[in-house]
């Protein structure tokens, strides 16, 4: 359908409107950036993450009583209508961590329990087993605000922080973001710390079993006969943890707090992730350290510049994401100031200069961080994916950055992309492969412990991040990189999924997927007629939606339809159809309807709107909503639609 509920023809997009709709876009997103040169746009999660800086301020009794008013209004918000409860993403299924945590919150805002949202909410969370049937992080929280025992958590000692990286649970063969979120947790789990919770808010109405008498608090979900060894294992150690001598306990808190500290990352935070800083928070708290003390000062700033405050509402974000961001829009706006027909070049060359300037300020250089555990000796060179986290550049980002700078083609650019070439290289996985923050983050029987109950301690290689890998390289187009590139690609073709899509482990989700691997087969030369290219092409046009656009929605995570949504959204249309002119199918009848769709959707200010979620942290655990894909990725659609017209070859320049 068009913008203004009709069905769009068949007629072609004129040129006439396509030039409008790209000049349009280019100015909407050009107003988005900063004076220094960067983009950076909202980054939204679900309910959990609001409603737990909600009860983080009662924790520490340094409550702001407006500003919850604020987060108690949008967590009302996005309360389902259909099930009462808070879901994971826009229109999602009842979540039961996420509305114990959202019930939680709102009770300590001041919400009357029996008011008619919190009895649907209570009753609810009732229907669905209780609060003591959520995971891992919510009995967490539960046991600092004394409303669980921390019984109800599996054994996690310490100790684990005393364990070399060649011990199978040792924490340096979890990913990036379980290493900054465990650490402090674990000294939380080993103090046992009581919430302030100077309102001595509870909630005993949410449990189906009194906590005391609760006896199976750790139950799966169990994915394999591992999971049930793992939970007997948990049974055989909870009693030998007191045995464990008092100086090895100490020697372990002391590891602990010597893997922070080095990592604090100033106003950006532990891991500039929100868990792992707001655990840095309550941990120095437990450890006696006074708020003025710059250590947690520090730590508390960096939770509060997560925050998003509006005239009526307010919400914490999980991270926010300036490189990502501006990696992304430079793209669009280079793109829409190419060709014979450019919007403004020399303006947008200027503008993206600063953009340019201010990344290379950002690339991490001196600073070996925790993947240099299973790679010493490779030198620093990537990018983050927030404003600082030196310790953890991001891998996506990095490639994404890298082919800006590399298309920019200022001489500048050099020395930063060769770094960031050489890093890149470097943190293939042996099996061709690439991961978001680390090289061969793969052990999988982790996943299977009772911690891990949301499946996403590890960090393996996935098709999108090797696609972004395999495009960079193929788009600095250096012949000695052939070997590297030739195993990312025969990672990509054995990921394949049978249908011909791939999985979209970062964004949402197959549609993104295919989107990334067939730019990455069309930077590495791989013919437009090869069967596996074949099959994605026949995949994406099977799954366009009548009125011409694409949709998918986060179901597909958890064993729905892949590519498949209710209605067509521009991001996953904008990505298909940039799939398709990457895989040599410009003039398909398929991305003329998806150019039209696009066009039809564009606002009088020239954005475009939805609110389904674009994205995801971990699969059926924690999805995002990045609000900038929406606006740049339909710019980057449409004027390469545009610019590929006046194209002999027809075929996609670069890598991305």
């Amino acid at each position: 359908m068009a913008a203004d509920g009709s069905a769009l023809s068949d007629t072609p997009l004129s040129r006439e409107n396509l030039d409008r709709a790209v000049k349009n876009a280019h100015t909407a997103l050009g107003k988005h950036q900063q004076q220094d040169g960067h983009w950076v746009y909202e980054l939204e999660a679900d309910a959990t993450i609001p409603a737990e800086y909600v009860l983080l301020e009662h924790y520490l009794d340094r409550i702001d009583d407006a500003l919850e008013q604020k987060i108690g209004n949008y967590l009302r918000r996005i309360q389902s209508e259909d099930h009462g409860g808070w879901p994971l993403y826009h229109n999602g299924k009842f979540d039961i961590s996420a509305s114990v945590k959202a019930y939680f919150a709102l009770k300590a805002i001041g919400d009357d329990i029996n008011a008619p949202h919190m009895r649907r909410a209570r009753e609810a969370i009732l229907d669905h087993g209780g609060a003591e049937r959520t995971n891992v992080f919510t009995r967490c929280q539960l046991a600092l605000f004394g409303d669980a025992p921390w019984r109800a958590t599996p054994v996690m000692p310490i100790e684990l922080m005393l364990l070399p990286r060649k011990a199978f649970f040792s924490v340096w063969n979890m990913s990036y973001w379980s290493r900054t979120v465990i650490a402090p947790l674990l000294v939380l789990a080993a103090l046992k710390p009581v919430a302030i919770n100077p309102r001595r808010i509870h909630v005993p109405e949410l449990f189906v079993t009194p906590p005391e008498q609760v006896k199976d608090w750790i139950r799966g979900p169990y994915r394999s006969v591992w999971g049930r060894m793992f939970k007997g294992l948990d049974t055989v150690l909870r009693p030998l943890l007191p045995l464990i001598p008092t100086t090895t306990h100490e020697k372990a808190l002391k590891a602990a707090i010597d893997f922070i500290e080095p990592r604090l990352n100033g106003e950006d935070g532990l891991g500039a992730i929100y868990p792992a800083m707001a655990n840095v928070v309550m941990m120095y708290r437990a450890l006696g350290v006074p708020d003025e003390d710059p250590r947690a000062a520090t730590a508390w700033k960096a939770v509060q510049k997560l925050l998003v405050i509006k005239d009526d509402e307010a919400y914490c974000q999980p991270c926010v994401s300036p490189i990502w961001d501006t990696g992304l829009s430079g793209h669009a706006m280079i793109e829409a100031a190419s060709g014979p027909n450019g919007i403004e070049p020399e303006k947008t060359l200027t503008e993206l200069r600063k953009a340019s300037a201010w990344l290379r300020d950002k690339q991490i250089l001196n600073v070996e961080g925790d993947w240099a555990i299973n790679k010493p000796g490779l030198a620093p060179g990537g990018w983050a994916f927030q404003y600082g986290n030196d310790y953890y550049p991001d891998v996506d980002d990095t490639a994404v950055v890298g082919m800006l700078l590399h298309r920019e083609g200022d001489e500048a650019n050099a020395e930063a992309l060769e770094r960031a070439r050489q890093w890149i290289i470097g943190m293939q996985s042996t099996n061709g492969g690439w991961g978001a923050f680390d090289i061969d983050n793969n052990k999988e029987l982790l996943n299977h412990i009772p911690f891990s109950d949301h499946g996403a301690l590890l960090d393996p290689p996935t098709a999108d991040v090797t696609a972004r890998c395999v495009s960079f390289l193929a788009q600095l187009g250096h012949p000695e990189d052939q070997q590297v590139i030739d195993r990312g690609i025969e990672y990509l073709r054995k990921d394949q999924e049978q249908d011909g899509s791939w999985f979209g482990r970062w964004g949402t989700n197959y549609v993104y997927g295919t989107w990334s691997v067939l730019c990455a087969f069309n930077a590495a030369g791989i013919s437009h007629d090869d069967p596996a290219v074949v099959r994605a092409v026949e995949w994406l046009r099977s799954v366009q939606r009548p009125e011409g656009g694409w949709g998918e929605g986060c179901e597909s995570y958890e064993g729905g339809a892949h590519g498949t949504y209710s209605e067509s959204l521009p991001s996953q249309t904008a990505w298909a159809v940039l799939g398709l002119m990457a895989a040599g199918r410009r003039d398909d009848p398929a991305v003329a309807k998806g150019v039209a769709w696009l066009a039809s959707q564009q606002d009088d200010n020239g954005e475009w709107h939805e609110d389904p979620y674009n994205a995801v942290g971990f699969p059926k655990v924690f999805y995002l909503r990045y609000h900038g894909y929406k606006q740049f990725f339909p710019l980057m659609a449409l004027a390469r639609y545009r610019n590929l017209e006046s194209s002999n070859t027809r075929r996609v320049a670069f890598g991305f």
